[in-house]
């Protein structure tokens, strides 16, 4: 189990966690430092999603194929993660997740229907233990509109780095996220062949071949803003 803190594309604070040091490392350190911007319980609690939610029901259609999972998310050995989302104060969130590990197996149709019912109980709950996420050094709550702009700037900011226009930069994060060409398309509202060509135009300006080419970009951006 472990509760993470969202707002907007700022590092995620923790919450509580249940993890062995070995396993918070995974969990916690190394998701702290840039995967979680990929991860969709992010984008979710990003989004204001409530209730209980299975990482199935969120996942893009590729996400189990991409390089994210593969060079990261595979690394947690979970057979699936469920988690309660809670929307705080202004633009702020919290997710309650749940993990269970391969050797386990992942929850039962059973296990997800109770843990459904009692979704309210949880966020209410989660709203009375963390009725708003810690300052971290933020002297006022900011406004919603204040927290959008930020979101956009922080995104402008891990991007700004490769020379892409702010369509390939939409392009760029949807593919690290594990969305299709067909899913960009419907999520950007273009055809797939403006995807394919948005893709290429990428693929040659940041001189890779490969989304695994484009994974290690991004984390070496992750790494640069770190240090």
């Amino acid at each position: 189990c472990v509760i993470f803190g969202y707002r907007g594309a700022a590092r995620p604070p923790l919450l509580f966690q249940t993890f062995s040091p070995a396993e918070s490392h995974i969990f916690v350190a190394l998701y702290q430092e840039g995967p979680y911007l990929l991860d969709p319980f992010h984008h979710a609690a990003v989004e204001r999603k409530e209730g209980f939610w299975r990482m199935r029901e969120l996942a893009p259609d590729r996400f189990y194929a991409s390089e994210y999972y593969r060079s990261y998310y595979s690394q947690t050995r979970l057979a699936e993660e469920v988690g309660f989302f809670v929307p705080l104060a202004g633009k702020d969130a919290l997710v309650l997740s749940l993990m269970r590990l391969r050797a386990t197996g992942p929850f039962g149709t059973a296990d997800a229907r109770l843990l459904r019912d009692m979704a309210p109980a949880v966020i209410g709950f989660c709203k009375h233990r963390w009725p708003s996420l810690p300052a971290e050094g933020v002297a006022a709550q900011p406004s919603g509109e204040t927290i959008a702009m930020a979101n956009e700037l922080d995104r402008a900011h891990i991007w700004k780095s490769l020379s892409l226009t702010s369509r390939e930069k939409q392009v760029v994060d949807l593919v690290l996220q594990g969305h299709s060409t067909e899913s960009i398309a419907r999520a950007l509202r273009i055809v797939p062949g403006t995807v394919k060509v948005h893709r290429r135009n990428i693929y040659r300006k940041l001189k890779i071949k490969s989304q695994a080419g484009l994974f290690a970009r991004f984390v070496e951006i992750i790494d640069a803003r770190i240090g």
